[in-house]
């Protein structure tokens, strides 16, 4: 029988806040999207300033500091602040009604006085004397006038647009420009029309001789292969813009399926030259474009910026520090908000100052945070692959992100999201954050197991040693592995081998003996 009562429960429960997501979805963020952001909100928020790295310590801020008394005038004002809005830790938590633990487990907000510039991988993080400013707090990524070089830039070219610029110089006759316009926009991003010529002869309402005849015309047009039906065509349409189209290279062109078969022996009977004419051939072929429309579809090129710098430290081990470049340094305004709130009428105004200075000190808070995060699991990875960066790949250990976060007494989630899209800048070059976590190859002698990025870079050494006289199949690669150590099987050496897109044994047998003198230079 069904009834109604009163029952007390008590749970415990995360309450996703506002502020609790956003500082979740702050610590994912690259420094490109992470500077976008923080300009948005400083764009909504007028109790938000952006400090240019250079640029002095503002006055107010060493008056919140304490360390020198402020201006005249500015005292009165931060000490009705401080009476009338509390900013601790403690108040924060009780008016957003969560943690900040919540999001960095067991990491209590640093205070910006202990924040410290770099720490060595072996040995625990210790207070800075130095400037707290300049390395794991905050540093500057903006050129300080508020503005985006993305804005005032001109758009890009796409490969429809390019196309039909030429169109005026192409043809003249009105009905074949409207049936090169319907091509034009059959063509895909790689410069394909994959679309049958009847389809659009047919929505068209004319012949597919005429279409034909346009399509020819459009495969003249820049860049060279364009509208072409498949990869043999283009690559002919390549050549013949180039004027090396002869009989010969027709009979390469015409048969690459022999060419990606290394079948080199074959492709000298059909196109009737020696070795060094082919290996000529192949060279130019290389040389060309197979896909001629993807340069106007491609998003502009952007340089990857280090967030973590690794570098030899003075007593033998590795100096972890924030690049600053990458943090923008970010403060509240509080004399501004001290001034606002005095002449606050309305309710609904003073609802809308407190809701920003909450804002803002949130946000800078979890700044702050997810840079010290940052720091303590890059921090971890240089301890952890400790000899990948003293001898190189081939030492890389196997790492799971488990392995990182019992260490740092955190969450697996929280280290995946501050790896993704982070890298780290060393002696050895310019890696991911996740490019440090490898899968675990067992060892044959009961030693400890070998990472599958290092078991790759051994199966590249190996093949790259080759002779055409003795090409290493999959199986020997195995016998090899196994006797130093590595425990593999034949299948994994194969797919480690397709994923670094090494041709087959017998492949790479055809191309040595077809050129050995290339092979040897």
């Amino acid at each position: 029988m069904l009834s109604a009562k009163l029952q007390i429960r008590q749970s415990q429960a995360l309450v996703m806040t506002p502020q609790l997501m956003q500082s979740i979805r702050l610590l994912q963020l690259n420094h490109l999207e992470l500077s976008a952001f923080v300009e948005r909100e400083i764009e909504r928020n007028p109790l938000l300033d952006l400090i240019e790295a250079d640029a002095p310590q503002p006055e107010r801020r060493e008056a919140d500091d304490g360390d020198t008394p402020a201006p005249t005038g500015e005292t009165e004002a931060t000490e009705w602040l401080d009476g009338q809005f509390e900013t601790s830790t403690e108040a924060m938590e009780s008016r957003l009604g969560t943690s900040l633990e919540n999001v960095f487990e067991a990491d209590t907000p640093p205070n910006p006085r202990e924040s410290q510039p770099s720490t060595r991988a072996d040995q625990p993080v210790a207070p800075s004397a130095g400037d707290p400013w300049k390395s794991t707090r905050l540093g500057s990524g903006y050129d300080g006038d508020g503005s985006e070089l993305e804005a005032f830039t001109a758009a890009g070219l796409n490969l429809a647009d390019h196309l039909r610029g030429q169109l005026a110089t192409g043809f003249s006759d009105p009905r074949e420009r409207l049936i090169a316009d319907e091509i034009i926009g059959s063509i895909d991003e790689d410069g394909y029309l994959r679309r049958p010529t009847e389809e659009i002869a047919a929505q068209l309402g004319t012949s597919e001789e005429a279409v034909e005849t346009v399509i020819a015309r459009i495969q003249a047009f820049d860049p060279p292969g364009i509208a072409a039906r498949d990869l043999a065509e283009c690559l002919k349409l390549q050549l013949v813009e180039r004027d090396r189209y002869d009989p010969a290279m027709q009979a390469l062109v015409e048969n690459l399926d022999l060419l990606a078969k290394r079948d080199f022996p074959a492709l000298m009977r059909l196109c009737g030259v020696d070795r060094e004419d082919l290996a000529d051939m192949v060279g130019e072929i290389r040389q060309l474009d197979p896909r001629p429309g993807a340069r106007f579809s491609g998003d502009p090129v952007q340089t990857v910026v280090p967030d973590v710098i690794v570098s030899p430290g003075p007593d033998g081990g590795w100096s972890v520090e924030l690049n600053a470049e990458t943090l923008p340094r970010v403060l509240v305004n509080r004399r501004y908000y001290a001034e606002v709130s005095k002449i606050c009428r309305k309710d609904e105004d003073r609802a809308f100052i407190t809701d920003c200075l909450q804002s803002a000190n949130w946000l800078v808070k979890s700044l702050d945070q997810r840079a010290q995060t940052i720091l303590k699991v890059a921090t971890e990875i240089v301890k952890q692959q400790d000899m990948f960066f003293a001898f190189g790949v081939e030492h890389l250990k196997p790492l799971n992100l488990r392995t990182v976060a019992d260490a740092i007494s955190m969450h697996e989630s929280t280290v995946s999201r501050v790896t993704s899209n982070k890298y780290l800048l060393t002696g050895r070059g310019l890696f991911e954050m996740k490019y440090f976590f490898t899968a675990a190859i067992a060892s044959t002698g009961g030693e400890d197991a070998h990472s599958a990025e290092s078991v790759r870079h051994r199966i590249r050494q190996l093949i790259d040693a080759e002779r055409a006289e003795n090409i290493l199949s999959d199986d020997a690669i195995v016998d090899i592995l196994r006797e130093t150590g590595i425990d593999i099987a034949r299948r994994t050496v194969a797919k480690y081998r397709e994923s670094m897109h090494i041709p087959s044994s017998v492949q790479r047998r055809r191309e040595k003996r077809a050129f050995p003198a290339r092979q040897a230079s």
